[in-house]
């Protein structure tokens, strides 16, 4: 793919355009990109930092003033819940907004070239998203990302969306979801976009509603289950079974702040970096995403198989910005990545510092071990256990159907996270922390606490793990 060939050529052409049409906006002078002609001089001139970092200029765009990250003002604001920050407003430029709608497309593509097989466009696609209803913020149409992606698809697949623009406008998930149903269940699906815990919902009432028993039986021709942002494998087993098949899946690594990576092969591991579509990445290594002045690297020099923290710089006016995500590369040639985790999703309440993508691995093999069919689940710290002995991990744990040797699958799953996490391993020989325990939850509590959130269906997604107990203690 001549693209993935380019990448650190096209890296270099977008960082010197970047520069050059930023200089006059009020963060290219507050930061002296005139001056500005390496990529030292923009580290020694941008900081790195995350939205509250840069909130004041936030606040200026929102507020419909022009000229402040990138030239103008933004096509649309994302609107996007941050884990620390509240609501936060994500620019999209008329420079950006191909990124988002473009990369969908390219990965669509490749799946149907490298396959030599189009009919997934003979038939319907159902995208699992959020309401298209935007509002006025400063001037501005301001929306959730899905929404606003579904006023920018493109005509070839506009005539086979699913569901209709009407019943995606309803924000209640549950009336939604009966709505989606009620205009899915007898057409010729081909595709379904969604993350995966939505998809399953949808899934199961979708075999209430029909009787059926197989979601092949309701949808024959269905071959292509597209998703991101979450880790699909947790949720496999149940779906593949929901299905009474396996399906070919997609992954994609979009966000508010740009379409970052998507699964360009079945035959290798990883998500193929966007390098061309406007945004100019760099890469902090994940132990120093808090230093004062961390190393900023370029793909060049990047290894593989260690956790970077991803930088973004775009056409919309993210600058040294923190998404808070972790990826580690898998290939150079081209360069492809898995997403590791979240800073800001961790735990380390004993100094520990386990990860999401750890508890997703341990999970993901003992569930294979032991068939387990798992709906959803969390990490969260006990520091102080009811009966007085030793603080451990609790995993809460929505299973499909409740294993009856419980007790044995904590004792795997801690083993599990022995062998990924020296830290942990430490805390446990040293008697500092007991193993992990296992509080099996009933089927919905997760919908339930979500929805007492908020943040039921859409994209909304549910932390895999957190360094302390609100969510926790919210459970029951």
């Amino acid at each position: 793919m001549k693209v993935a060939r380019n990448a650190v050529a096209d890296q270099q052409a977008i960082f010197k355009t970047l520069i050059k049409k930023a200089a006059n906006t009020q963060f290219g002078i507050d930061h002296n990109f005139n001056s500005i002609q390496t990529h030292k001089n923009f580290c020694h001139h941008v900081p790195i930092k995350d939205y509250e970092g840069q909130h004041e200029y936030f606040d200026r765009v929102k507020n419909g003033q022009s000229d402040i990250l990138w030239p103008g003002k933004p096509r649309y604001l994302a609107k996007t819940s941050g884990t620390t920050s509240g609501v936060k407003y994500i620019p999209i430029s008329d420079d950006s907004i191909g990124n988002h709608i473009n990369t969908a497309r390219n990965a669509l593509f490749n799946f149907t070239s490298s396959r030599k097989d189009t009919s997934i466009f003979d038939g319907k696609l159902i995208f699992l998203s959020g309401s298209p209803i935007l509002t006025n913020v400063g001037g501005i149409k301001t929306g959730r990302l899905s929404g606003i992606v579904n006023h920018e698809i493109p005509a070839f697949v506009k005539g086979n969306q699913l569901p209709s623009y009407k019943t995606n406008c309803i924000e209640e998930w549950e009336e939604k979801l009966e709505k989606v149903i009620e205009e899915t269940h007898n057409q010729d699906l081909r595709l379904i976009s969604g993350i995966p815990p939505w998809v399953q919902m949808y899934f199961e009432r979708l075999l209430d509603r029909t009787g059926k028993e197989t979601i092949k039986d309701v949808f024959p021709n269905l071959s292509l289950f597209v998703y991101g942002g979450v880790n699909y494998a947790p949720y496999r087993n149940t779906i593949e079974n929901l299905i009474g098949d396996s399906i070919h899946s997609l992954e994609t690594y979009p966000a508010s702040e740009g379409f970052i990576a998507f699964q360009d092969t079945v035959n290798n591991q990883g998500l193929l970096l966007n390098t061309n579509s406007g945004i100019f990445f760099e890469f902090v290594p994940a132990n120093e995403i808090f230093d004062e002045n961390p190393t900023r690297l370029l793909l060049p020099d990047v290894e593989l198989d260690k956790d970077y923290a991803i930088i973004i710089n775009n056409n919309a006016g993210l600058w040294g910005y923190n998404i808070g995500d972790t990826i580690r590369f898998v290939s150079k040639d081209p360069y492809r990545l898995i997403v590791s985790g979240r800073i800001k999703h961790f735990i380390s309440a004993f100094g520990e510092h386990v990860i999401a993508k750890e508890v997703e691995e341990a999970m993901t093999i003992v569930s294979k071990k032991y068939e387990l069919q798992i709906n959803e689940f969390t990490v969260a710290p006990q520091v102080k256990a009811a009966d007085g002995t030793l603080p451990h991990h609790e995993w809460f744990i929505e299973f499909e159907t409740l294993p009856d040797n419980l007790t044995e699958v904590a004792k795997a799953l801690d083993e599990e996270m022995i062998r990924q996490n020296i830290y942990y391993q430490d805390l446990i020989v040293g008697n500092i922390l007991q193993p992990l325990k296992i509080k099996s939850l009933s089927k919905g509590s997760f919908n339930r606490y979500m929805e007492s959130q908020g943040k039921l269906g859409g994209q909304n997604k549910l932390p895999r793990l957190s360094n302390d107990r609100k969510m926790a203690d919210q459970l029951f």
